[in-house]
């Protein structure tokens, strides 16, 4: 894996760690809300830290599909999984809320199995797949249709 894709993973951890918490923290001073009362889910939106929550959160979908259009998801949710560690910080010591030790033992255990992942190959191969596509480029360059002498023909051999 190169840099990049270290990076993008990086950014979908990171991206959703600081909007779940830029999110909790808006709507803690917001309040309650109900999607029976438009008002109010509105009036959340507005919440300078609720929108950058959301924009965080955004960034974090953003991220999470380019990983997800070049790994596995049961390679890329285990990896990206660390945020749950940043989040636990982030909420013990930035939003001041309790961790018991439970929880913590839990983000030990999630640490663990990341790494037991991060080991692992980043896409599943797909032997009948890679066959296929072999029987596919052959039939390819023996079709008349699609050879280079019968790009001028449209099918049924009738000349455009």
């Amino acid at each position: 894996m190169n840099f990049r894709k270290y990076l993008v993973l990086a950014g979908v951890t990171v991206f959703a760690a600081a909007g779940d918490s830029m999110l909790s923290h808006g709507m803690k001073q917001t309040g309650s809300i109900s999607l029976n009362h438009l008002q109010g889910v509105i009036f959340a939106i507005l919440n300078p830290w609720v929108a950058i929550g959301i924009l965080l959160l955004l960034a974090f979908f953003s991220t999470y599909m380019t990983a997800l259009s070049w790994a596995d998801l049961t390679y890329v949710l285990p990896a990206t999984s660390l945020g749950y560690v940043l989040l636990a910080l982030v909420a013990r010591f930035l939003l001041h809320e309790h961790v018991s030790p439970l929880r913590w033992l839990g983000i030990a255990l999630i640490t663990g199995g990341v790494g037991f992942i991060a080991g692992g190959p980043e896409l599943t191969e797909h032997p009948k797949a890679a066959e296929l596509d072999d029987q596919r480029a052959v039939a390819a360059t023996s079709s008349p249709l699609l050879s280079k002498d019968a790009g001028s023909r449209a099918p049924n051999g009738v000349r455009s």
